[in-house]
């Protein structure tokens, strides 16, 4: 069985579509997060998690700090960061910056480090 999740507004495509689905409530052994942004700075502070975060970069660029490496991310690229490794981005750019952030888990375990 095929279970979907629907976006809470209704639209039919992904523009501007912010959203944390955890995958125990759908029935999946990951999580998403679903992140549309265009503040430049906009990003959440350092945290890290007991499980693999797997950033789909679809649009945009953003600053990403991942242990003690900061590299820039832009559309077309994903980063894998490993369990336990503290990270975090900002967007740059002043265009929309646009990924699926695929947690390892069917729930999220943030602990926030700042």
């Amino acid at each position: 069985m095929v279970l979907i999740y629907q976006r809470a507004d209704a639209a039919a495509d992904d523009l501007g579509w912010n959203d944390n689905i955890e995958g125990a409530s759908i029935g999946s052994q990951v999580s998403l997060i679903l992140e549309y942004e265009s503040r430049d700075g906009a990003g959440p502070r350092l945290h890290r998690h007991p499980y693999t975060e797997t950033f789909v970069v679809r649009h945009g660029r953003a600053l990403f700090t991942v242990g003690d490496e900061r590299l820039e991310a832009s559309g077309g690229q994903v980063l894998v960061v490993p369990a336990f490794t503290p990270h975090k981005f900002a967007v740059i750019g002043g265009e929309p910056f646009v990924s699926t952030n695929i947690h390892a888990s069917p729930t999220f375990e943030t602990e926030w480090l700042e």
